[in-house]
């Protein structure tokens, strides 16, 4: 059986004008699973990431020496777009920059979109499920053993909902507890595909590093 390790981005940046980069604590986290990653002796064969900046740059900080694939199916959904459509084309403002606020917003936002939908996004909740499973599908179909992907919490969240068939909210739930650079890890083979492991930051697990855990 092959392993699939599906990493969540280092932080971005929260607040800034460009939220798609990584903040300095990002790279740090970056920095320190890879670190570990090597110490455990798990190098990937294959490493794959989403078209996004803060994914690219979480995979270049890791320091694993293979060149990348590209695969925007493992993109977070557009949570900016979906909260300014939600809002008729603008949200309030501290929806977008006070922490709390948008995080209620978001889970209140998910859930409108999986159900009813929210008519001017960009994409729709059915068409972000379809390109998950395509990413996925990407990702395992593989003579490797070791598939290392970096992606985003939402991505994740569906992937391992999808694996659990567990109902569609409980993404939400699953999206909102994903850590900054934690791993979550699948077994897979040509007929099997199941979750090993959920959200483990064992580069984080010693008292100099347990300043780096970040949720967002």
């Amino acid at each position: 059986m092959a392993e699939l390790l599906v990493v969540r981005h280092g932080q971005a940046s929260f607040g800034a004008d460009n939220y798609d980069l990584l903040s300095e604590l990002g790279r740090q986290q970056a920095r320190a699973l890879g670190d570990t990653l090597r110490a455990l002796d798990w190098i990937p064969d294959r490493v794959i990431t989403g078209s996004l900046e803060r994914q690219k740059q979480t995979l270049a900080d890791m320091q694993f020496d293979l060149t990348p694939e590209l695969h925007p199916g493992w993109n977070e959904y557009d949570f900016h777009d979906l909260l300014h459509s939600r809002f008729g084309g603008q949200a309030p403002d501290d929806v977008i920059t006070d922490r709390k606020t948008h995080f209620r917003a978001l889970r209140e936002t998910l859930a409108i979109w999986q159900t009813t939908g929210i008519p001017q996004a960009r994409e729709t909740w059915q068409s972000f499920c379809n390109r998950i499973e395509a990413a996925r599908q990407h990702a395992v179909t593989t003579d490797c053993e070791r598939v290392l992907v970096v992606s985003s919490g939402g991505a994740i969240a569906r992937l391992v909902s999808n694996s659990l068939q567990v109902p569609d909210e409980q993404m939400i739930a699953l999206n909102l507890q994903i850590k900054n650079s934690s791993v979550s890890r699948f077994i897979f083979s040509k007929e099997r595909f199941f979750l090993h492991e959920f959200n483990s930051v064992p580069h984080l697990y010693n008292q100099d590093r347990a300043a780096l855990l970040t949720y967002s």
